[in-house]
């Protein structure tokens, strides 16, 4: 610091390099916390949306068994156990019994996997073994994802 005339010290203006330097490695070590702390966020949030894709392909293909039982729809194929032939029937909708331009749909769309980024899901028909990674094409029987990662709590998402 330098005097001024009249003995006042003047006071100095900015940061030391220390100050900067310290100031620095705080924000270094708080952004070291932070980050995977947003990982798991996003990850957390991926598997939330997961279950539901999941979910929601899963109650088409118990609406479609229940109106095929009831005799709303026909059943289609002599191995198909009132479960949808293939996916797209769920979305293109199938006959009503009893009416000629009357189709019920179960699905608007194919809801995409949130880990791969496209519609594209692991079938099982009523056939397969409960955890066969291949589907016989019999029927839809139910879904799983072809992501092999594992969630958060420790299981494998193709077995959800």
């Amino acid at each position: 610091m330098t005097a001024r005339a009249g003995g006042q010290r003047r006071k100095p203006r900015g940061l030391t390099y220390v100050e900067l330097l310290v100031t620095m490695t705080v924000l270094a070590i708080l952004a070291a916390a932070v980050i995977p702390i947003a990982k798991t966020a996003v990850k957390r949030q991926k598997e939330i949306e997961l279950r539901q894709a999941l979910r929601q392909i899963r109650t088409a293909i118990d609406q479609y068994k229940q109106f095929c039982e009831g005799g709303l729809i026909t059943k289609e194929g002599v191995d198909s156990e009132c479960y949808p032939p293939k996916m797209d029937v769920l979305i293109d909708g199938v006959p009503q019994v009893g009416t000629i331009d009357k189709k019920l749909k179960f699905l608007r769309r194919i809801p995409k996997d949130p880990f791969t980024g496209e519609p594209e899901w692991g079938l099982r028909s009523y056939q397969d073994d409960a955890d066969s990674r291949s589907w016989g094409r019999q029927n839809v029987y139910d879904v799983y994802t072809e992501f092999n990662g594992t969630a958060l709590d420790g299981t494998k998402y193709g077995t959800w």
